[in-house]
């Protein structure tokens, strides 16, 4: 299936570009016998309204529905969103968004016997992510290597 976000990417970057959005991510997937064809758009700082996303779905299906040879040949839904509050962290902009942002570590193993870490990105590399998290009444730096971490994504502070 990546075959078809391959063939469409350049495509749907190009529209996006064009209006001053962001691609996010792009997923086609299989779900109950439907495919889907999932792109998730944003726009900075201040993020993207329903009638950006709108007009750029329609954009985007009139140009999918125009491509000769078709690199979609099974029906299909079309569905464009914002990736919402709580994205995961995947772009260099995404990372460079989080900077001093509150997010949520998801490790492969523990940490202090924790799997799971939420704080605000204090630092990152190739090799490792800096947190600063509560614990319990006082704030801590907790380093968490690039290896361990199953996910990682913007998360909402309460």
């Amino acid at each position: 299936m990546s075959k078809v976000i391959d063939s469409v990417r350049p495509v749907v970057e190009t529209i996006i570009d064009e209006h001053g959005d962001m691609l996010v991510d792009m997923e086609y997937v299989k779900e109950k016998g439907q495919n889907y064809l999932r792109i998730y758009v944003d726009r900075q700082p201040n993020g993207i309204d329903i009638d950006e996303i709108a007009a750029l779905s329609e954009l985007v299906s009139e140009k999918l529905d125009a491509l000769d040879p078709d690199p979609l040949p099974d029906l299909y839904v079309l569905e464009l969103s914002s990736p919402g509050a709580e994205r995961p962290i995947k772009t260099k902009a995404d990372w460079e968004k989080a900077l001093n942002d509150y997010i949520h570590v998801g490790l492969y193993q523990k940490i202090e016997n924790k799997k799971m870490y939420e704080g605000t990105l204090k630092s990152y590399n190739d090799d490792e992510v800096v947190l600063e998290i509560k614990d319990k009444t006082r704030r801590k730096t907790l380093t968490v290597p690039r290896k361990l971490i199953a996910n990682i994504r913007f998360a909402i502070e309460f």
